[in-house]
């Protein structure tokens, strides 16, 4: 807040009560329309476009997890009730009764030229991620799997997964049917992930097919350089707006999310524009900000539908709804029950469709919902001790003596002592984990591979998470962290001395992932892959330190009596944080990868036809391909159980011509099919993959091979 709380010293009892009832921070934006900021065209269309696409997605995703719970997801319901779901969100999102509460959030006057450069940034960005769309659709990694997940939304509309075990006849218990990212449990598959992210794909898969599914990605991921560009012109100033979004825009990991179906990109969304909305209507009391609060609460809970590891994003969130539930101000209330009921739809969606998958990340999930739950407790005390008299006025003399004292200036050399710590962490530690699971020991030989092909030491237990910092300076260039770190320290000393309240609720976010994600990112160190975890809000959040920092060098200069250097300063600034970020993502800014998947997927199906029922028998081509034969040649596909070979499996093959099918084998190379038939090769594919870097940003790609042989064993 840019004003003090005024505090009487000495108060009479009675009257120091009722004061303490009544007390509020002053309201830099009262009701009265004449005492609102500048209002433009420009500006109102800016506001409306950056929050529209996290509304879209909140109205299409509270029209389809009722539609999936009940078994339904079909295209003719989502469409008949996304509509009208769709038209009363963005009015309700929209909703301005004086045609200037829509811009109060916008730091300044906004012209077109500024709007204009957003939304270009904005289509070039799509217009690039098209043309370098990657074909994610066999299972490697996440991209497959969400594509096959959707894929089945799109033709069945309900989970769990049905094996089609009648197709294998009595063979049926001599088979296994999951495998990587789909469980197999109770008889029936249960896909891996949250199912928020596979339903925004579904859409796509309707109205275009498996293409139109893949092109999803790059219209999150523009829309999220969109609703960056927004956020930028809320909490830095709208002429910064067009750098944030180019800087987004430029950034690696950026272009790498937005060309495969990742969940961060629908995350991203939704967390832009709910923080887009919170800064809307901070210190609005109409109705309609009471309105755009229940949207922001819902637009950020429902993050949990789309990445169940975004509990550990929100806790700031709750504590910023008990920070204005203290404050006594009318839109916390709908701010807590939207992001109440988000997160509630995503915690049911995870425990009634997606169990096997929390169960697998139980060892991080459940201290992760007891702090969610400790954190709710202490808010809600923190809330009703601030509330009540004897208490709150203590409690806020408190406040005001701290913010006044030396604790401001302490927190902002902690700021500057924590990255020192982050970059130093290295030469003290060495980040190992001991694998406990088969997942782990398959991931401990994946890092080894990689340590042998880059020339490293061999050791699979490493995982560089020391280094997460450097990371971040990869992408974003020495320049940038270092005014993210100048930026982070004198808002902390600013928001402390209770100004510059537009970025509470920011930077508690901004700090709180940094510092959590950077400490353990929790994920395999292989680089473009590791990038995605910084993706959720660390490097989006250290942008904006950034641009703050280097629009506060532009005011200090401004208010000097150097006028005139105002303008080089701020071409400084931009080019100090957007050239490094260009000059790390060129070397694959225009190279495609995963090329070709789609056609030769399509022309596996045609290859093994109708009537058959498929028997996998390479692992590797199992676990690669079983969910695309049974999702996108609607073929009933399976693998060998353990153990079972020579009479065994051709128990199984007459098992599948009992039930009045054709049996197929598909494998790795001739040699494991010949001996049922005549070996064809079915698939085919030459094509380049990621890059997996350790140690080094990113810079090129490796070559991707892969064959499926399919012979067919005589009646």
């Amino acid at each position: 807040m840019d004003e003090h709380e005024q505090l009487s010293t000495r108060p009479p009892r009675e009257a120091g009560r009722r004061a303490a009832l009544r007390l509020r921070l002053p309201n830099p934006f009262p009701n009265d329309p004449r005492d609102f900021g500048d209002s433009t065209r420009a500006g109102r269309v800016l506001a409306r476009l950056t929050v529209a696409p996290a509304l879209l997605i909140v109205a299409w995703l509270a029209v389809s997890l009722p539609l999936l719970m009940a078994g339904a997801y079909d295209l003719g319901p989502s469409l008949a009730l996304f509509a009208p779901a769709a038209f009363l969100v963005l009015k309700a999102g929209f909703w301005d009764r004086t045609r200037r509460e829509l811009t109060v959030g916008l730091r300044g006057r906004v012209s077109w030229w500024v709007t204009g450069s957003v939304i270009a940034v904005a289509v070039a960005f799509f217009a690039l991620e098209v043309a370098m769309c990657a074909e994610q659709i066999v299972v490697r990694r996440d991209p497959a799997s969400y594509v096959q997940f959707a894929t089945w939304l799109t033709d069945h509309g309900s989970l769990p997964i049905d094996p089609m075990r009648e197709a294998f006849g009595s063979a049926d218990r001599r088979l296994d049917y999951g495998g990587p990212a789909f469980y197999e449990e109770g008889g029936r598959i249960v896909p891996q992930f949250m199912a928020g992210l596979p339903m925004v794909l579904a859409l796509g898969g309707w109205l275009g097919g498996t293409g139109a599914m893949l092109l999803m990605a790059p219209l999150l991921g523009a829309c999220a350089v969109l609703s960056f560009g927004g956020l930028t012109a809320r909490l830095v100033g709208p002429r910064w707006a067009p750098v944030g979004a180019l800087a987004l825009a430029l950034t690696l990991p950026m272009q790498w999310l937005a060309r495969s179906t990742y969940s961060e990109l629908p995350a991203l969304v939704l967390l832009l524009g709910g923080l887009s909305l919170v800064v809307d209507v901070r210190e609005l009391e109409s109705r309609a900000a009471r309105v755009r609060a229940f949207l922001a609460g819902l637009s950020l809970g429902l993050v949990l539908l789309v990445r169940i590891d975004g509990i550990r994003d929100l806790l700031p969130v709750a504590v910023f709804a008990g920070l204005l539930a203290a404050r006594r101000r009318p839109t916390w209330p709908p701010l807590a029950l939207g992001l109440g009921l988000g997160a509630g739809a995503g915690l049911l969606e995870g425990y009634v469709k997606s169990r096997p998958y929390l169960e697998y990340l139980s060892d991080s999930l459940h201290p992760a919902l007891l702090l969610a739950a400790a954190v709710l407790v202490g808010t809600v005390l923190l809330a009703a001790l601030l509330r009540w008299g004897p208490t709150g006025l203590r409690l806020r003399r408190l406040g005001a003596a701290l913010s006044r004292g030396p604790l401001p200036s302490l927190a902002a050399v902690g700021v500057v002592l924590t990255v020192a710590a982050f970059a130093l962490r290295p030469l003290v530690q060495t980040v190992r984990r001991e694998p406990r699971t088969e997942e782990d020991r398959a991931n401990a030989e994946f890092i080894e591979q990689i340590q042998r092909i880059d020339g490293l030491p061999i050791d699979g237990w490493r995982q560089y998470a020391e280094h997460s910092l450097h990371w971040v300076v990869w992408y974003l260039g020495p320049p940038a962290v270092a005014l993210a770190a100048f930026g982070a320290a004198v808002l902390a000393r600013r928001l402390l001395r209770r100004r510059t309240g537009e970025w509470t609720l920011p930077f508690m976010m901004i700090a709180w992932s940094t510092v959590t994600v950077l400490y353990r990112p929790g994920i395999t160190p292989d680089h473009p892959w590791a990038s995605r975890r910084l993706m959720g809000l660390v490097l989006p959040g250290l942008l904006l330190l950034a641009l703050w920092g280097a629009a506060w060098c532009v005011r200090r200069v401004r208010l000097s009596q150097r006028r005139r250097a105002a303008l080089p300063v701020a071409l400084a600034g931009a080019l100090l944080i957007t050239v490094p970020i260009a000059v790390t993502a060129r070397p694959l800014m225009f190279t495609p990868t995963e090329q070709g998947e789609l056609h030769a997927v399509r022309e596996m199906c045609r290859k093994i036809g109708p009537g058959r029922s498929v028997v996998i028998v390479d692992p590797v081509i199992a676990d690669r391909f079983l969910p695309v034969v049974r999702g996108m040649c609607g073929i009933p596909a399976a693998r060998p159980a353990p153990g079972v070979a020579g009479r065994d499996f051709e128990r199984v093959l007459d098992g599948i011509r009992e039930a009045g099918r054709r049996p197929a084998v598909l494998g790795a190379t001739p040699d494991q099919v010949s001996s049922h038939g005549v070996p064809e090769r079915v698939f085919h594919l030459r094509t380049r993959q990621d890059e997996r870097s350790l140690t080094s940003p990113p810079n090129g790609t490796w070559p991707l091979s892969m064959e499926v042989w399919m012979s067919e064993p005589a009646p």
